[in-house]
């Protein structure tokens, strides 16, 4: 299924507008208090509005509304649920192949965590845009509260890796935003090593990435990325030149350390003033960010090790504001 959006004089409006239509489509949930309304697209390996293998495919937010301000939604003019990238923010995923793919041969299977026991064909690398066939989807359970939900999966294979992955989002009761717990247990016979890197996709009152939008950073960053003009560096903070009104850029930071402090970022946007705050308990081991003309994403990257019978936790912690 190709969904196409519809053509208005603010494509970036438009987005917005078709993301609610979009959403009729799949199957969704929404959660809400006092201070925000989240809407969110639910795993479903028939109808799900996500069905590809690169992203996990819980914990998808259409939409998250505070003070008549967004900061997710749709960020492409098309969509196909079977597209590596056709989905919106915060969304997390190994960068690496997945377990067992190494040792696999073309034909026999490796897992993506968060998507299901997927087979290896006859090729030389892993292609991380590549939607590999599904041979078993695991089982996905969901619960929901009227201001939480909570997803759990489990795979359980015959090549010795087995995990149970529960992720929860909560709105805060005490401030807008939200937090995301990740619980991963090893039911298997192997270790689990991988990182895990969220993309958030960041969608903030349908404005075009540029100099209206700071992104602030807890130590002093630095690439050696080819910026093209379109970026500057600063001591704390990364600034757009330039709207970025055709094609994407894409850098890999430094400046960062071991400390759990460092893993803190702020992105706002000095027109509208709204902005979004997003903090880990795991330190960073990779920095990248990456942005085209209706999304700009810091992505954080954190490390996963794991024998069997353990059991690993960490929060990822949202606020949103308006200046």
């Amino acid at each position: 299924m190709l969904l196409t959006l519809m053509i208005c004089a603010n494509p970036l409006f438009c987005l917005f507008l078709s993301s609610q239509q979009i959403m009729s489509e799949f199957p969704n949930a929404e959660i809400s208090n006092e201070l925000v309304k989240m809407k969110l697209y639910l795993p479903d390996s028939e109808k799900g509005y996500y069905r590809a293998t690169r992203f996990e495919w819980s914990g998808i937010i259409a939409s998250l509304e505070y003070r008549g301000h967004q900061y997710f939604g749709e960020w492409k003019s098309t969509h196909d649920p079977l597209f590596h990238e056709d989905l919106t923010g915060p969304v997390e995923a190994a960068i690496t192949a997945g377990l067992g793919y190494a040792e696999a041969r073309p034909g026999e299977t490796f897992i993506r965590m968060g998507v299901g026991i997927l087979e290896k064909p006859d090729e030389q690398e892993y292609r991380w845009n590549h939607t590999y066939k599904i041979v078993d989807y695991g089982e996905w359970k969901v619960k929901k509260g009227d201001d939480w939900i909570e997803f759990q999966h489990e795979i359980s294979s015959k090549n010795g890796w087995g995990y149970v992955y529960t992720k929860r989002i909560e709105l805060k009761k005490d401030n807008p935003g939200f937090t995301i717990t990740h619980v991963l247990r090893n039911t298997g016979s192997k270790t689990i090593e991988t990182d895990q890197f969220n993309h958030n996709f960041f969608v903030m009152d349908s404005q075009m990435p540029g100099p209206d939008f700071i992104v602030q950073f807890p130590f002093t960053v630095k690439t050696g990325s080819d910026t093209r003009d379109l970026i500057r560096i600063e001591d704390h903070n990364l600034y757009f030149m330039k709207d970025l009104n055709e094609g994407s850029i894409w850098l890999l930071l430094e400046g960062y350390g071991s400390d759990v402090k460092d893993h803190d970022i702020v992105v706002k946007n000095k027109k509208t003033g709204a902005g979004i705050r997003f903090n880990v308990d795991k330190p960073l081991v990779r920095l990248a960010f990456w942005a085209t003309t209706t999304t700009l994403c810091p992505e954080n990257f954190i490390s996963i090790y794991l024998e069997p019978g353990k059991e690993d936790r960490w929060v990822s912690d949202y606020t949103v504001f308006v200046e």
